[in-house]
């Protein structure tokens, strides 16, 4: 039999449950290989609490436990469900209290999307130092286009927003859809395809690309690497709009424009034809003013010009030097006498091409050639109109010597049978009633012997 101390003594050999859980959960945070454990699987028993998360990951054989507190969730930016396969990273863990194992995560993201988002980042590295993106190549909107091409699904949201906006803002712009696969495997080449279609057109003003809302695999296609070198190279303005406003696409970084919205794509691609008639019709108003106000300053140049002492008494300007004329005049008749007389005629001369040189000498000089100019241009109407006349009475006689009834009047006739005119004996018969034309009227015979040449 065992003593009461031998009971006491082997009782101390044995670990509690908490001391069990807790020696296990050391070994599982001292072992490196259990850290940054990087796994994939189904997230299960998923409930959205408002601090900590906790819930489960499966794959068809198993099923383990994870947590993931408030600060690490706040960088999830997706939404999880049930069902949604994940990639997570997190450190293997004991929870002491149930002594159950489970996973701590740090990250987690949607299966796929990872890769996707990496392709992402590289090509748009590499497009980046390439230039696409450089606001240098960007080029400007035209400000009040003809016709505007529409590059996406003919039955999604996106061209009816487009239609309703310009119809409402520019309803004298043309849009022009193409449609276009926006989704799946074949919906880069076809976009491709309609970008190079538009620009060998080459009558369009903007191009609208874009597409409606979805996940980064639906909207993959506007981060393929051929679509963004074609909306580069594209020779006409492009205004990308695909997705939501927080989705981004390497088309909007490449694009001339991004919007946000199809309904924000056709206001930038398009003023409002209300605005611009009020801006246009202000400006004429101004325009109207300024040759208004131009014109009252014109026309008080003129007055003052017209009021002026040169023009109210242009022979004013010469009666000084006239009465100089006379004054020397007189004094060289009285200092020379008669013998001066060839000096005075010397200043009369001068007297005489004084006074030619006034406005009203010039006035007459130019109303005179004026009258004699339109003598002459008389006269040449006058025999202009003779010679047409002239020619208008050969053609008359021309017209009239080839005239039928000329021919006619020197004897000849037509025959006519049953209202038809004879061109040959042939069509005659003997007994047969005919109607001779003559140059002043006609007459009814009858054929009686038909003779042939």
């Amino acid at each position: 039999m065992h003593k009461e101390g031998d009971f006491l003594a082997e009782e101390k050999k044995y670990l509690t449950i908490s001391q069990l859980n807790h020696y296990v959960g050391l070994k599982f945070s001292k072992d490196p290989y259990l850290r940054q454990v990087m796994v994939v699987g189904e997230i299960s028993n998923f409930r959205l609490r408002p601090s900590h998360q906790y819930f489960s990951l499966k794959d068809e054989n198993a099923e383990v436990s994870v947590t993931m507190f408030r600060n690490d969730f706040a960088r999830v930016n997706f939404q999880p469900e049930n069902g949604m396969k994940v990639l997570v990273i997190g450190d293997v863990g004991l929870y002491e209290g149930r002594g159950q194992y489970q996973i701590r995560l740090t990250h987690m993201e949607p299966l796929g999307i990872g890769a996707l988002y990496q392709a992402f980042q590289q090509l748009q590295t590499k497009l980046n130092q390439e230039g696409l993106f450089n606001p240098a190549y960007k080029k400007p909107l035209v400000r009040y286009p003809k016709r505007i091409a529409v590059i996406t699904s003919p039955s999604g949201a996106v061209i009816r927003d487009i239609i309703t906006t310009v119809k409402r803002r520019y309803p004298i712009v043309q849009l022009v859809l193409f449609p276009a696969v926006v989704q799946g495997q074949n919906a880069a080449a076809s976009l491709v395809g309609r970008l190079k279609e538009v620009n060998a057109r080459g009558d369009f003003d903007t191009i609208i690309i874009g597409r409606g809302g979805g996940s980064l695999e639906d909207l993959w296609p506007f981060n393929e690497e051929a679509v963004a070198r074609e909306i580069f190279a594209s020779q006409i303005p492009i205004i990308s709009s695909v997705g939501h406003e927080t989705d981004t696409t390497l088309s909007d970084l490449v694009a001339d424009v991004r919007a946000a919205t199809p309904t924000a794509a056709a206001e930038l691609a398009t003023p409002v034809l209300a605005e611009e008639i009020m801006r246009i019709q202000q400006a004429q108003l101004r325009l109207q003013q300024a040759v208004r106000n131009t014109l009252a300053a014109k026309q008080q140049i003129y007055q003052r010009l017209m009021q002026s002492y040169v023009f109210t008494n242009p022979l004013r300007i010469y009666e000084r030097q006239i009465q100089q004329v006379d004054f020397l005049k007189q004094n060289l008749q009285q200092i020379f006498g008669t013998g001066l007389q060839n000096r005075r005629a010397w200043v009369d001369n001068l007297s005489q091409r004084l006074q030619n040189q006034s406005p009203l000498t010039r006035i007459h000089q130019g109303q005179t050639n004026i009258a004699n100019l339109q003598t002459r241009l008389q006269m040449a109407q006058k025999r202009k109109i003779e010679i047409s006349q002239a020619n208008w009475q050969r053609q008359i006689g021309r017209l009239d010597a080839v005239s039928p009834l000329k021919v006619m009047q020197r004897g000849y006739a037509y025959v006519q049978k049953k209202g038809q005119v004879v061109h040959s004996v042939a069509e005659l018969e003997v007994g047969s009633q005919v109607a001779l034309q003559l140059a002043d009227g006609s007459a009814q015979a009858k054929i009686t012997e038909i003779k042939g040449e």
